[in-house]
């Protein structure tokens, strides 16, 4: 009988789940594809583009403290879209995702000092908003003025900044018209373009005290659904700020072994004339690397990059303000270098991600 009543209940059990309705599968959000073609408008597209899978607002600059020293900083706001299902009713789904990173580069400290802020949207917590940059996320802010002045404020545990970023140039488009392809797939691109050239006055506070800066700093902007080869592990990205008011951007994709699966970037000289470059025009490569005392990465700091154009060549010798600027943003984010770099007659920023572990995107 105990036999019996275990092969009924079995029975029943089956037959009611097959009686039942299957439950339904996650209705995930559809991303829009980045396609050639679309015009970027401003003031509209310096803000959040929330149909997108991911963007970035990326602020990097060199700063100086009225005694002269040189600083680097780094303010990045994200904004992601996670795969949440989008008949969830619920508030608490995190539809949108907010985080930021902000960093401050000081040769006296020898390291950089970092810190970082995470948070759903929603709640006055958190907002990326539409129409124009403004960014919130907890303390933290980036916000454009009615007069396109943008500011920033971050307080972080080891520093704060307060700063006023003015442009001095127009939008540069990257890529083809604001079209910047990622990899050999052509929907492996971004809309992305730049402000180099910003002019920076504001404050930092490091242990108790404020301290007046000016500099020159650099705005990138990118929104895409998706942006990475599976090939690819990461990339290696330079935005400098010449001294005869042109900007260059040269960015390559890597895959395991090291070689460049796409490779990319701008020149604008300082007439306002920008040429777009491919593979054919540039060549990176390495002078000097340095390794993690802390993750045991070798990063590629010390770079010869050679740019060929129509009618003149130009190469720049890149060397980091200080070696030890990695950027650990773990649990929710990476760990990347991210530092302040000069070259005879330039300065700015170099980005080197996929050196620790492979970027998923």
């Amino acid at each position: 009988m105990r036999g019996l009543r275990h092969g009924l209940a079995a029975l029943s059990a089956m037959l009611l789940s097959a009686a039942a309705p299957a439950p339904e599968r996650p209705l995930k959000p559809v991303y829009p594809a980045v396609r050639p073609g679309e015009a970027l408008r401003f003031p509209a597209d310096h803000g959040a583009h929330p149909e997108f899978r991911t963007e970035w607002w990326y602020l990097t600059g060199w700063l100086r403290t009225p005694e002269g020293r040189d600083l680097g900083f780094q303010v990045t706001f994200f904004r992601t879209r996670p795969e949440v299902d989008q008949r969830n009713p619920s508030a608490f789904a995190p539809r949108q995702v907010i985080f930021a990173h902000a960093a401050l580069a000081d040769p006296a400290v020898g390291r950089l000092l970092h810190d970082q802020r995470i948070a759903r949207a929603g709640f006055g917590l958190a907002q990326a908003a539409v129409g124009d940059a403004d960014l919130v996320l907890q303390d933290w802010r980036l916000k454009r003025r009615p007069d396109g002045v943008f500011q920033t404020h971050v307080t972080g545990q080891d520093f704060a900044l307060d700063l006023d970023l003015t442009p001095s140039q127009p939008v540069l488009l990257q890529g083809l018209r604001g079209y910047s392809r990622k990899g050999p797939n052509p929907l492996q691109a971004s809309y992305y373009y730049s402000l180099p050239h910003l002019q920076v006055a504001g404050t930092i506070a490091r242990a108790g005290r404020r301290h007046k800066v000016t500099g020159e700093a650099w705005l990138d902007r990118e929104w895409s659904s998706t942006l990475l080869d599976p090939s690819a592990v990461g990339w290696d990205w330079v935005g400098l700020n010449l001294d005869d008011g042109g900007a260059l951007t040269v960015f390559q994709v890597r895959d395991r072994a090291g070689r460049p699966i796409w490779t990319g970037g701008s020149l604008r000289d300082g007439r306002g004339r920008s040429i777009p470059l491919d593979a054919a025009a540039i060549s990176l490569s390495t002078e000097r690397r340095w390794r993690s005392p802390r993750t045991g990465a070798v990063y590629p700091l010390e770079r010869t990059l050679e740019i060929r154009t129509p009618g003149a060549d130009r190469v720049w010798r890149l060397k980091p303000l200080f070696p030890d600027q990695e950027l650990d943003s773990r649990p929710a984010g990476p760990v990347y270098w991210e530092g302040a770099v000069s070259a005879p007659g330039a300065r700015g920023y170099l980005e080197l991600t996929g050196y620790v572990a492979p970027l998923a995107m």
